[in-house]
């Protein structure tokens, strides 16, 4: 099985790595003809302007979306998952051009520019249900974007609470959840729809390929000829630790 991996600018080495070490070729793809090689594809963090930008440059914008109306499975992190939602806000002065296909808003830079980057411990219990490991994954926010809506098709796989001055801020429509210490504000972080994986972290700077291995298995379940010999990560799974501070 080969998986595209859109190399126009961002961590898409860090994705061919990642998926490298499941026994998986991940090709680079630049042109829109590339896409015809491969089943299923990867959009990865970066600077999600100038990848729309070098997307437009390569006329690379209409097939994406032909690759998403196909029903081929497609994962975006980060500015990836900006690229695949339907609404953004939080855009510079005329925005960006978008793929779409994804049933949700999107805020750009809810969390604030690089040096507020941070890691925080989310609860995936679906992930880790299919994946095995631990029911938390580490994950890693760099310059991060955050999904304020979903509609009714998109299934939420990890959400995080957020600090007091974004929940009072009246521009943001935050979910309300309850738990065991009372009311708290919440953003979406990683959500599924169909054939599109989406999450607001970067998998892909960690040991922990369970995220890789989710999307592999979508491969396999759209029927799209993935190797059934893709298995879970188990016991030898590993947690990437850096010095960032976790958001509060």
């Amino acid at each position: 099985m080969a998986v595209g991996v859109l190399a126009l600018q961002g961590s898409f080495n860090e994705h061919v790595a990642a998926l490298r070490r499941l026994g998986v070729k991940g090709v680079e793809i630049r042109k829109p003809e590339q896409l015809q090689s491969v089943t299923s594809l990867i959009i990865p963090g970066g600077e999600s302007t100038t990848m729309a930008k070098l997307a437009e440059y390569h006329n690379l914008f209409p097939a994406l979306r032909e690759f998403v109306k196909m029903g081929k499975p497609v994962w975006g992190t980060c500015a990836g998952l900006i690229f695949l939602a339907n609404k953004a806000t939080g855009q510079k002065s005329g925005g960006q051009e978008l793929i779409g296909g994804l049933d949700c808003t999107v805020h750009r830079n809810f969390f604030g520019s690089q040096i507020q980057s941070f890691e925080a411990e989310l609860p995936v219990p679906q992930i880790a249900d299919k994946e095995g490991g631990p029911p938390t994954f580490r994950a890693v926010f760099i310059r991060a974007p955050a999904i304020l809506e979903v509609g009714p098709e998109v299934v939420v796989l990890a959400d995080i609470p957020v600090s007091s001055n974004k929940a009072d801020d009246p521009n943001l429509a935050l979910e309300s959840t309850e738990g065991s210490t009372g009311s708290r504000e919440k953003v979406i972080v990683a959500v599924k729809q169909g054939n599109l994986l989406a999450t607001a972290f970067h998998p892909e700077l960690t040991a922990d390929t369970r995220w890789h291995s989710y999307f592999l298995k979508m491969v396999d379940e759209v029927g799209e000829g993935a190797s059934s010999s893709i298995c879970a990560v188990g016991g030898e799974f590993q947690k990437s630790r850096t010095d960032l501070p976790v958001y509060q």
